[in-house]
Protein backbone atom coordinates (compact mmCIF):
# COMPACT_ATOMS: atom_id res chain seq x y z
CA UNK A 1 0.00 0.00 0.00
CA UNK A 2 1.25 3.59 -0.71
CA UNK A 3 0.26 6.81 0.28
CA UNK A 4 1.66 10.45 -1.27
CA UNK A 5 4.23 8.06 -2.95
CA UNK A 6 5.54 6.27 0.07
CA UNK A 7 5.11 2.59 1.30
CA UNK A 8 3.41 2.98 4.03
CA UNK A 9 5.11 -0.73 5.28
CA UNK A 10 8.43 1.04 4.64
CA UNK A 11 7.59 4.24 6.53
CA UNK A 12 7.74 3.00 9.52
CA UNK A 13 10.67 2.75 9.76
CA UNK A 14 10.68 6.57 10.04
CA UNK A 15 9.20 6.17 13.09
CA UNK A 16 10.94 3.27 14.65
CA UNK A 17 14.25 5.16 14.18
CA UNK A 18 12.43 8.14 15.93
CA UNK A 19 11.59 5.90 19.12
CA UNK A 20 14.77 4.13 19.04
CA UNK A 21 16.51 7.91 19.67
CA UNK A 22 13.85 8.66 22.29
CA UNK A 23 14.36 4.74 23.91
CA UNK A 24 17.98 4.98 24.35
CA UNK A 25 17.69 8.59 26.05
CA UNK A 26 19.41 10.24 23.10
CA UNK A 27 16.81 13.00 22.98
CA UNK A 28 13.73 13.49 24.76
CA UNK A 29 11.55 13.88 21.29
CA UNK A 30 11.76 13.48 17.90
CA UNK A 31 9.63 14.90 14.90
CA UNK A 32 9.79 13.74 11.22
CA UNK A 33 7.75 15.35 8.13
CA UNK A 34 7.64 14.15 4.93
CA UNK A 35 5.51 16.23 2.44
CA UNK A 36 5.40 14.22 -1.16
CA UNK A 37 2.39 14.67 -4.11
CA UNK A 38 0.83 16.99 -1.86
CA UNK A 39 0.57 14.29 1.20
CA UNK A 40 2.13 15.30 4.50
CA UNK A 41 3.33 12.37 6.35
CA UNK A 42 3.75 13.34 9.81
CA UNK A 43 5.66 11.12 12.98
CA UNK A 44 5.85 12.82 15.92
CA UNK A 45 7.40 10.86 19.29
CA UNK A 46 8.53 11.64 22.87
CA UNK A 47 8.57 14.74 24.67
CA UNK A 48 9.94 18.11 25.00
CA UNK A 49 12.11 17.60 27.90
CA UNK A 50 13.67 14.90 29.81
CA UNK A 51 12.61 16.72 32.78
CA UNK A 52 10.39 19.26 34.21
CA UNK A 53 7.00 20.29 32.58
CA UNK A 54 8.03 19.71 28.92
CA UNK A 55 8.30 16.18 30.06
CA UNK A 56 4.75 15.81 30.08
CA UNK A 57 4.51 17.57 26.76
CA UNK A 58 4.36 15.89 23.42
CA UNK A 59 6.47 16.48 20.34
CA UNK A 60 3.91 17.79 17.63
CA UNK A 61 3.90 19.80 14.55
CA UNK A 62 4.12 23.33 16.46
CA UNK A 63 6.57 22.64 19.09
CA UNK A 64 9.35 25.76 18.85
CA UNK A 65 12.89 24.47 18.17
CA UNK A 66 15.87 26.14 17.69
CA UNK A 67 16.70 25.73 14.15
CA UNK A 68 20.42 27.01 13.80
CA UNK A 69 22.18 26.93 10.90
CA UNK A 70 18.86 26.23 9.11
CA UNK A 71 18.11 30.23 9.68
CA UNK A 72 20.69 31.09 6.84
CA UNK A 73 18.25 29.87 3.51
CA UNK A 74 15.85 32.05 5.32
CA UNK A 75 18.09 35.30 4.88
CA UNK A 76 18.96 34.04 1.68
CA UNK A 77 15.51 34.22 0.45
CA UNK A 78 14.52 37.15 2.14
CA UNK A 79 17.81 39.17 0.46
CA UNK A 80 16.12 37.53 -3.18
CA UNK A 81 12.83 39.72 -2.52
CA UNK A 82 15.44 42.89 -2.15
CA UNK A 83 16.98 42.03 -5.56
CA UNK A 84 13.90 41.26 -7.20
CA UNK A 85 12.36 44.66 -6.38
CA UNK A 86 15.57 46.36 -7.30
CA UNK A 87 16.56 47.50 -3.54
CA UNK A 88 19.72 45.38 -3.65
CA UNK A 89 22.04 43.94 -6.65
CA UNK A 90 23.67 40.82 -6.63
CA UNK A 91 26.83 42.21 -7.87
CA UNK A 92 27.16 45.76 -6.91
CA UNK A 93 29.20 46.70 -4.25
CA UNK A 94 27.96 46.43 -0.39
CA UNK A 95 30.12 49.77 0.33
CA UNK A 96 27.48 52.38 -0.08
CA UNK A 97 25.26 50.76 2.75
CA UNK A 98 27.95 48.42 4.71
CA UNK A 99 30.97 51.23 4.63
CA UNK A 100 32.27 49.26 7.56
CA UNK A 101 33.70 46.57 5.02
CA UNK A 102 34.57 48.99 2.24
CA UNK A 103 38.44 49.10 1.54
CA UNK A 104 39.44 46.05 3.07
CA UNK A 105 42.43 44.42 4.30
CA UNK A 106 43.39 40.50 3.35
CA UNK A 107 45.66 38.57 5.11
CA UNK A 108 49.08 37.97 3.06
CA UNK A 109 49.28 34.73 4.86
CA UNK A 110 45.92 33.17 6.42
CA UNK A 111 47.97 31.89 9.36
CA UNK A 112 49.63 35.01 9.87
CA UNK A 113 49.80 37.88 11.97
CA UNK A 114 46.95 40.53 11.32
CA UNK A 115 48.86 43.59 10.65
CA UNK A 116 51.02 41.47 7.47
CA UNK A 117 47.98 42.46 4.54
CA UNK A 118 47.21 43.68 1.38
CA UNK A 119 44.61 45.82 0.00
CA UNK A 120 41.99 43.58 -1.05
CA UNK A 121 41.46 42.98 -5.11
CA UNK A 122 37.62 44.48 -5.46
CA UNK A 123 34.59 45.54 -3.60
CA UNK A 124 32.07 42.74 -1.39
CA UNK A 125 29.19 41.89 -3.82
CA UNK A 126 25.88 40.82 -2.40
CA UNK A 127 26.85 37.29 -4.48
CA UNK A 128 30.09 37.12 -2.24
CA UNK A 129 27.90 37.38 1.06
CA UNK A 130 25.28 34.56 -0.33
CA UNK A 131 27.44 32.70 -1.70
CA UNK A 132 30.12 32.73 1.57
CA UNK A 133 32.75 33.89 -0.61
CA UNK A 134 33.30 37.47 0.20
CA UNK A 135 36.60 36.14 2.13
CA UNK A 136 35.81 35.99 5.88
CA UNK A 137 33.94 33.21 8.07
CA UNK A 138 34.55 30.25 10.24
CA UNK A 139 38.73 29.18 10.22
CA UNK A 140 39.80 26.34 11.95
CA UNK A 141 42.76 26.48 14.54
CA UNK A 142 43.80 25.71 17.68
CA UNK A 143 43.49 28.66 20.53
CA UNK A 144 46.95 31.06 19.72
CA UNK A 145 48.20 29.46 16.56
CA UNK A 146 46.08 31.51 13.89
CA UNK A 147 45.79 35.00 14.81
CA UNK A 148 42.69 35.45 12.64
CA UNK A 149 40.53 32.42 13.68
CA UNK A 150 40.86 34.06 17.34
CA UNK A 151 40.24 37.95 16.13
CA UNK A 152 36.87 36.21 14.67
CA UNK A 153 35.28 35.07 17.42
CA UNK A 154 33.25 38.16 18.02
CA UNK A 155 30.81 38.48 20.94
CA UNK A 156 27.33 39.17 19.74
CA UNK A 157 26.65 42.76 19.84
CA UNK A 158 24.16 44.73 17.82
CA UNK A 159 24.62 43.86 14.42
CA UNK A 160 25.80 47.65 13.43
CA UNK A 161 28.58 47.25 16.23
CA UNK A 162 29.10 43.63 15.10
CA UNK A 163 29.78 45.05 11.66
CA UNK A 164 32.25 47.46 12.67
CA UNK A 165 34.19 44.95 14.58
CA UNK A 166 34.17 42.54 11.78
CA UNK A 167 35.49 45.36 9.07
CA UNK A 168 37.97 46.67 11.49
CA UNK A 169 39.84 42.96 10.94
CA UNK A 170 41.33 41.84 7.90
CA UNK A 171 39.79 39.11 5.17
CA UNK A 172 41.67 35.71 5.32
CA UNK A 173 41.15 35.54 1.93
CA UNK A 174 40.40 37.81 -0.82
CA UNK A 175 36.75 38.39 -2.17
CA UNK A 176 35.61 35.59 -4.36
CA UNK A 177 38.79 33.60 -3.74
CA UNK A 178 37.06 30.77 -1.28
CA UNK A 179 34.12 29.61 0.27
CA UNK A 180 33.77 30.30 3.95
CA UNK A 181 31.12 29.41 6.36
CA UNK A 182 28.88 31.02 8.76
CA UNK A 183 30.02 34.44 8.43
CA UNK A 184 28.37 35.84 5.14
CA UNK A 185 24.71 35.46 6.31
CA UNK A 186 25.04 37.31 9.47
CA UNK A 187 26.48 40.55 7.31
CA UNK A 188 23.21 39.41 4.77
CA UNK A 189 21.12 40.25 7.45
CA UNK A 190 22.86 43.87 8.58
CA UNK A 191 22.70 44.22 5.07
CA UNK A 192 19.22 44.00 4.89
CA UNK A 193 18.58 45.95 7.62
CA UNK A 194 19.96 48.67 6.16
CA UNK A 195 18.69 48.46 2.73
CA UNK A 196 14.96 48.49 4.06
CA UNK A 197 14.93 50.69 7.07
CA UNK A 198 13.92 48.54 9.32
CA UNK A 199 15.28 45.59 12.01
CA UNK A 200 16.54 42.60 10.51
CA UNK A 201 13.61 40.14 12.21
CA UNK A 202 10.70 43.15 10.75
CA UNK A 203 12.26 42.69 7.29
CA UNK A 204 12.00 39.46 7.47
CA UNK A 205 8.52 39.14 9.21
CA UNK A 206 7.32 41.34 6.58
CA UNK A 207 9.16 39.45 3.39
CA UNK A 208 9.34 35.54 4.46
CA UNK A 209 7.69 34.80 7.54
CA UNK A 210 4.59 37.01 7.15
CA UNK A 211 3.58 35.68 3.59
CA UNK A 212 4.59 32.14 4.29
CA UNK A 213 2.32 32.29 7.72
CA UNK A 214 5.28 31.16 9.50
CA UNK A 215 3.86 32.44 13.10
CA UNK A 216 6.35 30.77 15.29
CA UNK A 217 9.44 32.02 13.58
CA UNK A 218 11.69 34.89 14.84
CA UNK A 219 14.81 35.52 16.95
CA UNK A 220 12.98 35.31 20.56
CA UNK A 221 9.93 33.12 22.08
CA UNK A 222 6.99 35.41 23.71
CA UNK A 223 6.40 34.58 27.39
CA UNK A 224 2.94 33.02 25.84
CA UNK A 225 4.52 30.10 23.73
CA UNK A 226 7.48 29.26 25.58
CA UNK A 227 5.07 25.87 27.08
CA UNK A 228 5.45 24.95 23.45
CA UNK A 229 9.04 25.31 23.17
CA UNK A 230 11.55 22.23 23.47
CA UNK A 231 14.51 22.10 25.82
CA UNK A 232 18.05 21.54 24.05
CA UNK A 233 20.77 19.34 25.35
CA UNK A 234 24.43 18.87 24.71
CA UNK A 235 26.43 16.58 22.07
CA UNK A 236 27.85 14.51 25.18
CA UNK A 237 26.37 13.65 28.02
CA UNK A 238 27.70 14.05 31.49
CA UNK A 239 30.09 11.04 33.07
CA UNK A 240 27.34 9.68 35.08
CA UNK A 241 24.95 9.47 31.29
CA UNK A 242 22.66 12.13 32.56
CA UNK A 243 21.95 14.64 28.82
CA UNK A 244 23.24 17.74 29.67
CA UNK A 245 20.87 20.95 29.29
CA UNK A 246 22.22 23.35 26.42
CA UNK A 247 19.22 25.64 26.67
CA UNK A 248 15.63 26.00 28.45
CA UNK A 249 12.70 27.40 27.15
CA UNK A 250 13.47 30.30 29.58
CA UNK A 251 16.66 30.88 28.88
CA UNK A 252 18.84 32.36 26.00
CA UNK A 253 15.57 32.86 23.38
CA UNK A 254 13.04 34.08 25.66
CA UNK A 255 14.43 37.87 25.61
CA UNK A 256 15.09 39.55 22.28
CA UNK A 257 18.64 38.97 21.30
CA UNK A 258 21.04 41.53 21.11
CA UNK A 259 22.10 40.30 17.46
CA UNK A 260 19.65 38.95 15.28
CA UNK A 261 21.86 36.47 14.25
CA UNK A 262 21.40 35.30 10.27
CA UNK A 263 24.20 32.92 10.98
CA UNK A 264 21.74 30.80 13.21
CA UNK A 265 19.49 32.89 15.38
CA UNK A 266 16.01 31.69 14.56
CA UNK A 267 13.58 29.34 16.29
CA UNK A 268 10.78 27.69 14.21
CA UNK A 269 8.59 24.66 13.97
CA UNK A 270 8.36 21.75 11.57
CA UNK A 271 5.01 23.59 10.73
CA UNK A 272 6.51 26.63 9.55
CA UNK A 273 9.53 25.41 8.10
CA UNK A 274 7.46 22.99 5.86
CA UNK A 275 5.96 26.01 4.88
CA UNK A 276 9.00 27.59 3.99
CA UNK A 277 10.40 24.32 2.28
CA UNK A 278 7.40 23.90 0.10
CA UNK A 279 7.20 27.19 -0.98
CA UNK A 280 10.57 26.39 -2.71
CA UNK A 281 9.89 22.90 -3.92
CA UNK A 282 6.78 25.20 -5.67
CA UNK A 283 8.94 27.41 -7.31
CA UNK A 284 8.14 30.19 -4.86
CA UNK A 285 4.27 30.09 -4.80
CA UNK A 286 2.45 29.40 -1.32
CA UNK A 287 -1.13 28.80 -1.58
CA UNK A 288 -1.28 30.18 -4.81
CA UNK A 289 0.30 33.26 -4.13
CA UNK A 290 4.36 34.14 -5.61
CA UNK A 291 6.25 34.98 -2.53
CA UNK A 292 9.43 34.88 -4.50
CA UNK A 293 9.66 34.28 -8.50
CA UNK A 294 10.76 30.83 -9.87
CA UNK A 295 13.91 32.23 -11.26
CA UNK A 296 14.99 33.15 -7.65
CA UNK A 297 13.91 29.80 -6.45
CA UNK A 298 16.46 28.31 -9.68
CA UNK A 299 19.73 30.64 -8.52
CA UNK A 300 19.15 30.19 -4.59
CA UNK A 301 18.92 25.95 -5.28
CA UNK A 302 21.52 25.68 -8.09
CA UNK A 303 25.74 25.50 -7.50
CA UNK A 304 26.97 28.62 -7.63
CA UNK A 305 30.86 27.80 -7.05
CA UNK A 306 33.08 27.17 -9.41
CA UNK A 307 35.37 23.75 -9.47
CA UNK A 308 38.45 25.86 -8.27
CA UNK A 309 36.75 27.73 -5.30
CA UNK A 310 35.33 24.07 -4.35
CA UNK A 311 38.68 22.70 -4.72
CA UNK A 312 40.53 24.81 -2.43
CA UNK A 313 37.18 25.48 0.08
CA UNK A 314 37.13 23.62 3.40
CA UNK A 315 34.52 22.43 5.59
CA UNK A 316 35.00 18.76 6.47
CA UNK A 317 36.71 16.27 4.56
CA UNK A 318 35.36 15.26 1.42
CA UNK A 319 32.06 17.68 2.04
CA UNK A 320 32.98 19.18 -1.62
CA UNK A 321 33.25 15.87 -3.57
CA UNK A 322 29.44 15.43 -3.75
CA UNK A 323 28.08 18.87 -2.46
CA UNK A 324 28.34 22.50 -3.75
CA UNK A 325 26.76 26.10 -2.39
CA UNK A 326 24.12 27.82 -3.20
CA UNK A 327 22.63 30.94 -2.33
CA UNK A 328 22.21 30.30 1.65
CA UNK A 329 21.45 26.85 1.01
CA UNK A 330 23.95 23.11 0.68
CA UNK A 331 23.68 21.72 -3.35
CA UNK A 332 23.31 17.76 -3.78
CA UNK A 333 25.58 17.24 -7.32
CA UNK A 334 26.31 13.92 -6.57
CA UNK A 335 24.29 11.21 -5.22
CA UNK A 336 26.65 8.54 -3.37
CA UNK A 337 24.57 7.64 -0.42
CA UNK A 338 20.67 6.58 -0.02
CA UNK A 339 19.62 9.58 -0.02
CA UNK A 340 18.79 12.89 -1.91
CA UNK A 341 19.16 13.09 -5.73
CA UNK A 342 21.64 15.17 -7.17
CA UNK A 343 20.41 18.81 -7.24
CA UNK A 344 18.61 18.24 -4.18
CA UNK A 345 19.06 21.39 -1.58
CA UNK A 346 18.63 22.11 2.13
CA UNK A 347 21.06 22.69 5.11
CA UNK A 348 21.06 21.32 9.07
CA UNK A 349 20.95 23.10 12.35
CA UNK A 350 23.11 22.72 15.02
CA UNK A 351 20.89 20.90 17.82
CA UNK A 352 20.27 18.28 15.27
CA UNK A 353 17.53 19.64 12.83
CA UNK A 354 17.55 19.13 8.87
CA UNK A 355 15.92 19.80 5.71
CA UNK A 356 16.29 19.03 2.28
CA UNK A 357 13.88 19.71 -1.10
CA UNK A 358 14.05 16.66 -3.95
CA UNK A 359 13.11 18.50 -6.67
CA UNK A 360 13.38 14.94 -8.79
CA UNK A 361 11.50 13.52 -6.42
CA UNK A 362 8.48 16.28 -5.43
CA UNK A 363 9.79 15.52 -1.93
CA UNK A 364 10.26 17.95 1.11
CA UNK A 365 11.63 16.32 4.30
CA UNK A 366 12.39 17.62 7.37
CA UNK A 367 13.33 16.48 11.36
CA UNK A 368 13.36 18.20 14.25
CA UNK A 369 15.45 16.74 17.04
CA UNK A 370 17.49 19.43 20.23
CA UNK A 371 20.58 17.61 20.22
CA UNK A 372 24.07 19.28 19.74
CA UNK A 373 26.34 17.79 16.71
CA UNK A 374 29.14 19.18 18.53
CA UNK A 375 31.38 20.15 15.62
CA UNK A 376 30.77 16.57 13.64
CA UNK A 377 29.29 17.07 10.22
CA UNK A 378 26.11 15.54 10.93
CA UNK A 379 24.56 13.09 13.74
CA UNK A 380 24.52 9.59 12.93
CA UNK A 381 20.61 9.90 13.14
CA UNK A 382 20.83 12.55 10.49
CA UNK A 383 22.51 10.05 8.33
CA UNK A 384 19.86 7.24 9.21
CA UNK A 385 17.15 9.33 8.28
CA UNK A 386 17.73 10.00 4.63
CA UNK A 387 17.96 6.31 4.49
CA UNK A 388 15.19 5.88 6.11
CA UNK A 389 13.40 8.49 3.92
CA UNK A 390 14.66 7.23 0.42
CA UNK A 391 13.89 3.43 1.27
CA UNK A 392 10.47 4.39 2.02
CA UNK A 393 9.79 5.97 -1.61
CA UNK A 394 7.67 3.97 -3.76
CA UNK A 395 6.03 4.85 -7.01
Amino acid sequence: MTSGGFSSKRLTRVRDLLERQVESGFVPGALAVLARHGDVHVEATGALAFEGAGSRIPMAGDTIVRVSSMTKPIVAACAMTLVEDCTLRLDDPVDDLLPELADMRVLTDPAGPLDDTVPAARSITLRDLLTFTFGSGVVVGEPGTMPIADALALDDAPLDEWVGRLGALPLVHQPGERWLYQTGSVVTGALIARATGMSFGEALQERVFGPLGMKDTGFSVSADRLDRMATAYQRDNAPTGEAIVADEPDATWSTPPAMEDGGGGLVSTADDYLAFGSALLAGGVHRGERVLSRASVALMTSSQLTSAQRAVSGFWPGYFATTSWGLGVGVVTDRTQLGPSAGSYGWNGFYGTTWYNDPAEDLTAIMILQRAHAGNPALPVQKDFWTSVYQAIDD
